[in-house]
């Protein structure tokens, strides 16, 4: 199995925040890679990576930050890969100010944003699967069990006695 998803937080302290990203990839058994890099401390060395990342096997980048929240935009001016960009909570806006920094792309760059923290984190997983999935049935059969077993299990709890 050779690496498909490049995960990249803007800090370590987002890493409690992207659990759930990592763990639903290990579940669909989809292998993925780890960077903490951050678009304003480092932006030559975000770059190097998404330039690099089709090279280096790479299919979906995850992007994760908070606040100004630019790394998911930085990483898609550069790579022609799809990006999933996820808008870490903040203390001082509640993750507003990361939703719009990473939603709110200019025409030519886009980034698939999702919901603000973990629930976003668990959905990039998916969605990035999911586009991975149009290549690999395998995958892709992955992702219609696991929507499979959803439904049932809101099936068997919809009966109220």
């Amino acid at each position: 199995m050779s690496t498909k998803v490049l995960i990249v937080m803007g800090s370590r302290s987002d890493l409690p925040s992207m659990e759930g990203c990592m763990q639903q990839l290990d579940e669909f058994g989809v292998e993925y890679s780890v960077r903490v890099l951050s678009a304003h401390r480092t932006p030559n060395a975000v770059l190097e990576l998404s330039e690099k990342a089709v090279e280096n096997g790479i299919q979906v980048i995850i992007a994760a930050a908070g606040g100004a929240a630019h790394l998911a935009g930085v990483i898609a001016s550069s790579t022609p890969l799809p990006v999933i960009g996820i808008p870490i909570q903040t203390s001082a806006l509640g993750g507003m100010d990361s939703l719009l920094s990473t939603v709110q792309m200019p025409s030519g760059v886009p980034v698939a944003t999702v919901a603000i923290g973990k629930a976003g984190a668990k959905n990039a997983a998916i969605l990035a699967c999911q586009m991975m999935g149009l290549a690999d049935k395998a995958l892709q059969q992955k992702i219609v069990e696991f929507k499979q077993a959803q439904a049932e299990k809101i099936l068997a709890d919809s009966y109220v006695e």
